[in-house]
This record gives C-alpha cells, sequence and structure tokens, in this order.
C-alpha cells in the first residue's frame, strides 16, 4: 500500500480536517466528505474551515464534497471521523459505497452507547469484509492542522496491514507507529475521555494540582484494569493511545472533555458546549466495569455526575472516604487507634 493513494476523510469537523490535509501533507489525494455545505464551502474556496479549525489556514487543503459516495469512489483507505455514536450510521448511509477489502480506519474515540460495543465491533457487525483498523494518540487538531509534531498509534489485528496503514497515514510532522492491539488502542482512546471530564471538574471545582494529579493517576489504574479485562495489552495501556493521549487530555482545555469537566466544575451551564465523546461514554462505561466486577470509583462519579445523581462536592467526598488500601495489590489496610 505504498505511493499516492486516494483517501476518503469521512467528517468534517476539526479533526477530520485536519487529518485530511495530513493526508495531503503525505503526498496522497485526499477527499474531505461534510455534511455543512458551509465548510465544505470555506475549505474549497477560501482554503479555512471557520466553524472547527478559526484562525488556522489550510494550505495543504483537500478536496471537500457533501457527496459521501463522491468522497468514497476510488478511495484506497477510509478514515471516520464523525462522532462514536454516529458510526453505526455512517456504516448504513455508506452502504454499497464501501468497497469489499477497503481498510477501515477508525479515528473517533468511545464505546457505542446503545449497544457496549466497540467501534470496531460496530464495523465488525456491519461490514465484515471491511479490514478495519483504529488511528489514536495524544493530538489536538489544532496542532496536527498547523503541522506541529505529532505520533500517535495505527492498530489493526493484522499487524502487516497495522504496518502498511502506518507507513501510509504517516506525514512529515505525523509519526504513525504500528500496533496489533486493536481493542487496547481503543479502549485506551475511550476510558481517557471519560477521565479527562473528572480531571476538568477537579480544576473546575478548584480543587486544586494535588487533586488533580491524584484523579489523573488513579484514574489510569482504572483504565488499566478495565483494558485488560477487555483483552488488551498492559503495554499499549502504557503507550501513546492509553497514558499518552490521557495525560494530554487530562492537562488543557484545549481537549473539549477536560474543558466540558471544568465547566460542570464550575456550575456553568453545558448547553450548547462542543460535543465532549466522554459524556457519552461514561455511563456505559460504567456499566461495563460493573458487568466485569471491575472497580471503578472514579468513572462511576463521572456517570453519576453528569447524570445529576451527585455533585462535585458530593462525588470527591464519597471517593476520599473510601476504604484505605495498598496502592499495589488493593489490600486494604487497617487504620491506626
Amino acid at each position: 500500500m505504498s505511493g499516492r493513494k486516494r483517501i476518503a476523510v469521512l467528517g468534517g469537523g476539526a479533526w477530520g480536517t485536519a487529518l485530511a490535509v495530513t493526508m495531503v501533507r503525505a503526498g496522497h489525494d485526499a477527499s474531505l466528505w461534510a455534511r455543512d455545505e458551509d465548510t465544505v464551502a470555506a475549505i474549497n474556496e477560501r482554503q479555512e474551515n471557520p466553524r472547527y479549525l478559526p484562525g488556522i489556514r489550510l494550505d495543504d487543503a483537500p478536496v471537500a464534497t457533501a457527496s459521501l459516495p463522491q468522497a468514497l469512489d476510488g478511495a484506497d483507505c477510509a478514515l471516520a471521523v464523525v462522532p462514536a455514536q454516529a458510526l453505526r450510521a455512517l456504516l448504513e448511509e455508506a452502504g454499497q459505497h464501501l468497497h469489499s477489502g477497503l481498510p477501515f480506519v477508525l479515528c473517533a474515540k468511545g464505546i457505542e452507547r446503545n449497544t457496549g460495543m466497540l467501534l470496531s465491533e460496530v464495523v465488525g457487525a456491519a461490514r465484515p469484509q471491511s479490514p478495519v483498523a483504529a488511528l489514536s494518540g495524544p493530538s489536538f487538531a489544532t496542532d496536527v492542522a498547523r503541522g506541529l509534531p505529532t505520533a500517535v498509534t495505527v492498530a489493526a489485528v493484522d499487524g502487516m496491514l497495522a504496518a502498511e496503514l502506518a507507513g501510509l497515514l504517516s506525514a512529515p510532522a505525523f509519526r504513525c507507529y504500528s500496533s496489533t492491539d486493536l481493542v487496547g488502542v481503543e479502549i485506551g482512546g475511550a476510558l481517557k475521555n471519560v477521565l479527562a471530564i473528572a480531571a476538568g471538574a477537579v480544576a473546575g471545582a478548584g480543587l486544586g494540582a494535588s487533586a488533580q494529579a491524584a484523579m489523573v493517576t488513579r484514574g489510569f489504574v482504572e483504565l488499566r484494569r478495565l483494558g485488560v479485562a477487555f483483552g488488551a495489552e498492559p503495554e499499549t495501556l502504557m503507550g501513546l493511545s492509553g497514558l499518552g493521549d490521557l495525560i494530554l487530555t487530562c492537562g488543557s482545555a484545549q481537549s473539549r472533555n477536560f474543558a466540558y469537566g471544568q465547566a460542570l466544575g464550575r456550575g456553568e451551564s453545558l448547553e450548547g458546549r462542543p460535543l465532549a465523546e466522554g459524556v457519552a461514554t461514561a455511563s456505559i462505561a460504567a456499566r461495563l466495569a460493573g458487568d466485569r466486577g471491575i472497580e471503578a470509583p472514579i468513572i462511576d462519579a463521572v456517570a453519576a455526575l453528569l447524570d445529576g445523581r451527585v455533585t462535585i462536592s458530593q462525588a470527591v467526598t464519597a471517593l476520599m472516604s473510601r476504604p484505605l488500601k495498598s496502592e499495589s495489590d488493593q489490600i486494604p489496610i487497617r487504620r491506626q487507634r
């Protein structure tokens, strides 16, 4: 899969636009599908996406289109960059235009809320003839669109496919590492969004940097527990798509999930805020952890906070009053009298 290829990028938001620009920089012909006609016109006529990437000039702009069949026509690879909860509808809409054998790369992060399925499972059920992969890692769309150095992971069960896609999708400032741990890459990307909401809520409530660091660290423990239960490799969860993405997302208001958590912690209105994937993922992640008997108090607290069942103060009090345990082996210890 070497040489100049035709890449269909499905989704005209910030991340989809940034990836489409990156594909042009990598020397490919990139077609960007977006539903919004104004976005299509702005990219084609003015080399900008003011709605999602304001102030960034797209000097390496792709060809944008509002026609899904046109975007997929002759494609050698498709990047799915629609929200996780919209993936199934995209697959249904694309239908026969996703030809047999077309590599389908998942670039959104989440778990389908209604079914508890990973996104690769959704693709496998709807398009079993399509080789599926996932691209994930510490990456802000604005950085990638500006051509700033970024490293991510591309995973597929087939190691040869993963390596081929990593080579295909890499650009001068966009380095892709390959992995065969598709589940691990997906779980890391999905759960870090939930934990970023927790970190943002702690920051927004003014609970201090120490509390935020503790929340992220203990949250990572939960990410690893749930990831391993799904069959993820611990090394993957320690890599770019796990710990790396968690560090980035939990430390900057550029992250929609962190910003959403901040607003939650401050008691601000959440109406009309940009999409934060962790909002949809939190409840299903908490349910999946419970179904598997996995202790995940932070994920549970985020789900309860988003559902309005607890306040940030109540959630923190509950977390701080849990029984004392050994950090490494989770053996309860007795308080000294």
